[in-house]
């Protein structure tokens, strides 16, 4: 099942798109953070030739375009690498981020201080040809490169380094980056550790789960990182597809401590549950675990998705339509779960019970989510779906507090009226003289006159749940009884058949 759930998710992330519609444009400048994203991606591929088309030039003269486009374009890479960028920041919609205080077809890109001076690049909604709209770096904003560029400049730090290190780059990042940010990693995954081992120690007065010692070491290793990043920052690209994998981590590692939670409450439950409910136990709870913890990386996966601008609408309805799809293929085996569910919540009988359904009785042994298992008094094991057995009339023996005891006997017909009240009398004593009967206030009572017998009916409950002792009981009480008869000089009767045949003379 959770492989099946597993297939599903992965199917409809492939399928899913993002929340952006699809562009028109071949070269991916419809929405403003999808225009920079493709634009960098040019300049990483060195191809500086088509990446001043994510420029607007119309400025500029035609030859100027060629002889000075791809350099801007270099110099605005440069911008975006190596200062502070987030191309997060950027609006996902065509029309642009409307509520930031611009007209709406400008976009604010980033801020740039040099020689104590603030420029602001922007993006602007340019129309090329009718009903034909990109998003270009604006013309003023490319005028401003060149000045902006001035921002770019060595750190202190990167001057004492050893310029291989420093213009030597790995995914447009100088390589020294990359070594800082491995190191700090590895540091961090160290005191991480322990400091989740402090923190799980810190709180086992209250809480003994060390199951909280992984998901808590990776929470503070990533939230370490993070820092770290702008410490050491890598290019704006690489550092995007950084972030989104520590918030995926981050995320999946706070489902990890709600699963954690989901099995210390389980568990505890499941202490707590009657030893004779193992249905629960055993059937109920490692299924309702498993789903609540597959639920919350579901949530948290679909959370994550939906922040890099997944359509997780389109998730969902592929697994309602999975849904539905299963639900069809697998209706018997969904009415025996649900059967079983029902079973398990009402509890019309628990393992260990001894019960009638239909025309059979057994001892129920299992209770399980598709069937439940019955042995019969041959020894053998019938195995009932659950969806069969929970629309049956089930009576529970085990479950009565006492057993009735209702014999009638028959007595002669020719037994005198002092006899009979003689029968009656010691009956009663019987039965009110015993510790484990318990009587009404008419417990022996003369019923009738039958073709061959005075009828003498005995209504009373043995004070026993275990029908092994109310066999030992009511023997007995029948045993005192046959002796009452006696006592009174009486019988009980036989048929007239065999009567009649006990009085036929023998031949010799």
């Amino acid at each position: 099942m959770l492989r099946l759930l597993a297939a599903i998710l992965l199917a409809g992330v492939l399928r899913a798109q993002p929340s952006i519609p699809e562009t028109k444009d071949p070269l991916g400048r419809n929405t403003p953070q999808e225009s920079v994203f493709q634009f960098l991606e040019t300049c990483h591929a060195r191809n500086y030739s088509k990446a001043l088309y994510y420029l607007d030039l119309r400025r500029m003269p035609a030859a100027a375009r060629t002889k000075d486009g791809p350099e801007l374009a270099r110099q605005l890479e440069d911008l975006l690498d190596d200062t502070p960028f987030e191309i997060t920041t950027l609006s996902r919609d065509p029309e642009g981020d409307q509520a930031d205080g611009l007209s709406p077809a400008f976009e604010r890109l980033d801020t740039f201080h040099v020689d104590k001076q603030t420029l602001e690049l922007q993006l602007e909604r340019v129309e090329l040809r009718p009903g034909f709209k990109v998003w270009l770096v604006s013309a003023d904003s490319v005028a401003m490169i060149p000045k902006a560029h001035q921002a770019v400049a060595e750190t202190p730090f990167e001057k004492k380094l050893p310029q291989q290190l420093v213009t030597f780059e790995i995914l447009d990042t100088p390589v020294w980056r990359w070594i800082a940010l491995l190191v700090m990693a590895l540091a961090l995954w160290m005191v991480a550790g322990f400091l989740s081992w402090a923190i799980v120690a810190a709180v086992r007065p209250l809480v003994d789960a060390p199951g909280f010692r992984g998901p808590v070491r990776v929470g503070l290793a990533v939230a370490g990182f993070r820092a770290a990043l702008e410490i050491a920052s890598p290019a704006t690209l690489s550092r995007t597809f950084i972030e989104r994998a520590l918030g995926l981590i981050f995320f999946l590692a706070v489902a990890w401590a709600g699963a954690v939670v989901v099995d210390l409450i389980a568990e505890r439950w499941r202490s707590r549950l009657d030893p004779r409910v193992q249905s629960v136990s055993y059937s109920v709870l490692p299924l309702g675990r498993q789903v609540l913890k597959l639920s919350l990386f579901l949530v948290a996966i679909l959370g994550v998705l939906s922040v890099w601008g997944y359509n997780t609408t389109a998730i969902l309805a592929g697994l309602g339509v999975g849904g539905i799809a299963i639900a069809l293929a697998a209706q018997k085996t969904i009415e025996d779960l649900f059967g079983g569910v029902s079973l398990i919540g009402d509890r019309p009988v628990l393992v260990g019970d001894v019960c009638r359904f239909g025309d059979r009785t057994g001892t129920v042994m299992h209770i399980g989510l598709r069937s439940t298992r019955i042995r019969t008094p041959d020894r053998t094991v019938i195995s009932v779906p659950n969806g069969q057995f929970s629309s049956m009339a089930l009576e529970n023996i085990s479950g009565r507090d006492k057993i009735w005891f209702h014999p009638t006997l028959n007595l002669r017909r020719d037994t005198t009226s002092d006899q009979l009240l003689r029968v009656l009398s010691s009956f009663r004593e019987i039965l009110t003289g015993h510790p484990r009967v318990e009587t009404g206030k008419m417990p022996v009572r003369f019923i009738g006159v039958g073709p061959y017998s005075l009828d003498v009916e005995v209504i009373a409950y043995v004070t026993t749940s275990d029908y092994e002792e109310f066999v030992a009981l009511q023997q007995e009480l029948l045993l005192k009884m046959l002796q009452a008869v006696e006592h009174a000089g009486t019988a009980l009767a036989v048929p007239l058949q065999e009567s009649f045949e006990s009085q036929r003379p023998r031949q010799a």
